[in-house]
C-alpha cells in the first residue's frame, strides 16, 4: 500500500469538504478578484508593474485583491488543521469566509469613503470566522495518527 493511500485512510471521513471550500472554492474567488484587477488595470490605465494608481477605485479594486492575498495562508492552514479534527464545521466556516471575502470585495470596489469605514464590520465577521477555525485547531489535538509505516 502506498503512502498516499496510507495518509487518505488517516483522514476523517468528510475532509473532502474542506479539501473543497480551501483547494476549489478559494482559488475561484481569488480568481475573480483578479480578474478584477487585470479589467481595472485596462479600464484605469495602470500599466503594470505598478500597484496603485492616482484614481482611488482602482486603487480599491487592487487593495480588496491584496487583503485576500494577505490573509490566505493564515485562513488554509486553519481551515486544513481544524478540519482534521472538525471537517464539516471547518467547511462551513471556510465557506462563511469565502462568501464575505466576496461581499467585502463588492463594498469596497464602491470607493466611497463612509463605506471604507463601515467594512470593519466585514472585517470583524473575518476575524471572527477565522477564530471559529482557530478553535477547531485548539479545542483538542486530532485523533488522526498520520504515523506511516
Amino acid at each position: 500500500m502506498g503512502v498516499a493511500s496510507k495518509f487518505a485512510e488517516a483522514l476523517p471521513r468528510d475532509y473532502g469538504y474542506v479539501l473543497l471550500v480551501g483547494c476549489v472554492g478559494n482559488v475561484f474567488v481569488n480568481m475573480w478578484l483578479a480578474i478584477n484587477v487585470g479589467r481595472a488595470r485596462k479600464q484605469y490605465e495602470v500599466a503594470y508593474p505598478e500597484m496603485t494608481s492616482s484614481n482611488k477605485t482602482f486603487n480599491c479594486i487592487q487593495r480588496a485583491h491584496q487583503h485576500a492575498v494577505e490573509n490566505e495562508a493564515r485562513f488554509l492552514t486553519l481551515l486544513f488543521v481544524g478540519g482534521l479534527q472538525y471537517p464539516r464545521i471547518s467547511a462551513a466556516a471556510g465557506l462563511v469566509y469565502l462568501l464575505g471575502r466576496v461581499v467585502f470585495a463588492l463594498g469596497y470596489y464602491t470607493g466611497v469613503t463612509p463605506y471604507l469605514f463601515e467594512k470593519q464590520t466585514l472585517k470583524s465577521v473575518d476575524v471572527v470566522d477565522l477564530c471559529i477555525l482557530l478553535n477547531c485547531v485548539c479545542l483538542e489535538t486530532p485523533s488522526h495518527s498520520f504515523a506511516i509505516s
